[in-house]
């Protein structure tokens, strides 16, 4: 920006515009301050923002007073004062409407509203302390500067060779390209509406994929497992250690291929998920849960990314026969959710879980695609009773039958009465001993007519595996499928988005 100012205009004009960057970041600082902003990456950002931004205003002021001294013959105070005086709306107008632009930042709410506030206000401070240096400061500066703004010094000599250059460009080929445009108007608007068409074609066809901004290359990999209901302490441990077998041999082959192993270090658990927990992680046992941490070495000593190496590691670990879900995934940070999610609604909670296998089983063939769960995960096993002809003849029903043994399993509230600042409650239960495996064989329920009938001979007992958590949104059950998608190709990621439209779901829908 200093270098551009010394070449457009004269060193004395350039040097007080220049000197208004310092003084409009400082004053900028200093309100951050006050107002318990930090420097960070996103105020860093926003004031790398106002760097070309805030010296726009003291350009228009300071050029239009070297304007005023040399072609219309006023001293340079007269020049300085009326210069700041002929530019105060328009440059008013114009830093206000930026100021307003950012400002509108504001709105945005959730987490992404939280991470950008600093943005709308420090790009706000920076350009309100340029306007008023740019009016109260630069005009006395500019009076003392424009002197000598008749003589030709040394230090001028870049700025005059450029515009020497810069006005011929002007007058000869950029005023004869103009007068070409004049004459050919209507092709040339043609043109142009012909190439923003394509361009227009481009993007709704997705030839050009939009993204607001890459994340960085992070070095974190981690990969979460679950076992299923049922698995040892010893079943975890198999599946944690062929997770570091596979990681281990990965580094190996990568080193021999690339000449440098990428693993800097790893850390493995049982216990517990690490980063991004699996959905099924909340309602687990604890030693059915492990994780493993790997961190790579800087992505500038690598050629391949971290998505490629998760890709390679997805592919090198053998699933525990009695592993229920294995993800690996890069680590991430800041707002927003998975890169591919794909809600069912709807149907029964096991066919929601059979349409969602079906849908990571589609999934898992494209090796850029890691981290594959759902949000509806196995729990222990569940004993489904239903009533028998001779125990809906007794006049037994499922509601009826359900809060009965709901009682006998849990025990009731018999009383409650004060005690002292606190309530005590009487609750009559059945005794531990009774509530053993063969508690269904042995319960007797009482019908209408006051005689008791075996429970084995009303209800029929079947057993399944049941699911820890369903989801529901407005009444209706929900299952997601969740994954990760590498970056390193856009065009590949876009591909996998349409057969997941065109191809796979039409396909699990029928």
């Amino acid at each position: 920006v200093v270098g551009l100012l010394f070449l457009f205009l004269n060193a004395r004009t350039a040097f007080w515009v220049a000197a208004g960057i310092p003084a409009a970041m400082l004053a900028a600082i200093a309100m951050m301050y006050a107002a318990g902003i930090t420097i960070n990456m996103i105020s860093l950002f926003a004031l790398i923002i106002t760097l070309g931004i805030v010296v726009d205003d003291a350009i228009v002021v300071g050029e239009h007073a070297d304007f005023r001294v040399r072609q219309l013959g006023e001293t340079p105070v007269e020049a300085a004062e009326n210069a700041a005086r002929r530019m105060a709306a328009p440059v008013f107008s114009s830093t206000i409407t930026t100021v307003i632009a950012f400002f509108s930042l504001v709105v945005i709410g959730q987490e992404m509203g939280d991470l950008i506030a600093d943005i709308p206000f420090t790009v706000s401070v920076v350009l309100i302390a340029s306007l008023i240096e740019c009016f109260l400061i630069l005009p006395n500066h500019m009076s003392h500067a424009l002197v000598h703004s008749g003589k030709n010094h040394w230090y001028d000599w870049p700025s005059r060779v450029f515009n020497r250059g810069f006005g011929w460009m002007r007058d000869v080929i950029f005023r004869r390209l103009m007068r070409l445009v004049v004459w050919a108007r209507y092709p040339v608007l043609a043109g142009i509406i012909l190439v923003l068409s394509a361009y227009i074609g481009h993007f709704v066809r997705g030839d050009v994929p939009w993204r607001f901004f890459n994340a960085p290359e992070r070095p974190s990999v981690t990969g979460n497992f679950a076992m299923a209901e049922g698995a040892s302490r010893e079943d975890t441990l198999a599946m944690m250690r062929e997770m570091q077998r596979a990681t281990e041999e990965l580094g190996k082959k990568y080193e021999k291929e690339y000449g440098l192993n990428p693993i800097d270090y790893v850390v493995a658990e049982i216990g517990g998920n690490t980063g991004h927990p699996l959905a099924s992680a909340r309602n687990k046992d604890k030693m059915l849960l492990g994780s493993i941490a790997i961190e790579l070495i800087d992505p500038d000593l690598r050629p391949y990314s971290s998505f490629k190496f998760v890709e390679d590691l997805q592919e090198s670990v053998r699933q525990h026969p009695l592993a229920e879900t294995v993800s690996f995934r890069g680590w991430r940070a800041g707002p927003g959710g998975d890169a591919l999610e794909v809600n069912m609604y709807g149907a029964d909670a096991s066919v929601l879980k059979a349409a969602a296998e079906a849908l990571k089983t589609e999934l898992a063939q494209y090796g850029e695609i890691s981290g594959l769960e759902d949000s509806l995960s196995y729990d222990k096993s569940e004993l489904v009773l239903e009533l028998t002809p001779q125990g809906q003849a007794l006049g037994f029903t499922i509601d009826g039958l359900g809060r009965v043994l709901r009682n006998r399993l849990n025990g009731i509230e018999a009383a409650t009465y004060p005690d002292g600042p606190r309530s005590a409650a009487i609750r009559v239960e059945l005794p531990a001993g009774e509530q053993t495996a063969d508690f269904l064989s042995r319960t007797q329920l009482r019908t209408k007519a006051g005689q008791y009938v075996p429970l084995s001979d009303i209800v029929s007992v079947t057993s399944k595996t049941g699911f820890s958590t369903v989801r529901r949104e407005n009444g209706i059950r929900l299952v997601s499928v969740s994954a990760d998608i590498s970056e390193d190709d856009p065009a590949r990621a876009a591909q996998i988005m349409k057969d997941l439209r065109e191809v796979i779901m039409p396909d699990i829908a029928s």
